[in-house]
């Protein structure tokens, strides 16, 4: 399946922010506590996973329909979770998110990008 220009500026929007979280994890230290007690480096996560959620609603029905294989919806439902609830995000489940999915996600978004 060739991508859609849309998509593919979409992908790479998305690994873009996916480095952004990645460098911010280098420039803070990987270390829960430190990221749990401190807002800058929360709020600095959170921004671009809500992005990454954002730029996901904006991918063709045809691209998510023809990659189930990632978790479409649900990274869009912590893009809103994030933006209407801030307050009451679980730094565990951003922490989560941050050092175990966002690795893949941009794994996965260059190899489509790769693979086109």
């Amino acid at each position: 399946m060739n991508l859609e220009p849309r998509d593919k500026q979409i992908l790479e929007h998305i690994i873009e922010y996916c480095d952004q979280i990645l460098a911010t994890i280098q420039r803070f230290g990987d270390n829960y506590d430190l990221y749990q007690s401190d807002f800058v480096y929360r709020n600095a996560t959170a921004l671009c996973i809500l992005q990454i959620g954002e730029l996901v609603g904006n991918l063709t029905d045809e691209f998510k329909s023809a990659h189930p294989d990632i978790p479409w919806r649900q990274i869009k439902a912590v893009r809103n979770i994030i933006a209407h609830h801030y307050g009451s995000i679980d730094a565990e489940v951003t922490w989560d998110i941050m050092k175990d999915d966002i690795p893949d996600l941009k794994s996965y978004c260059q190899k489509q990008l790769n693979d086109n």
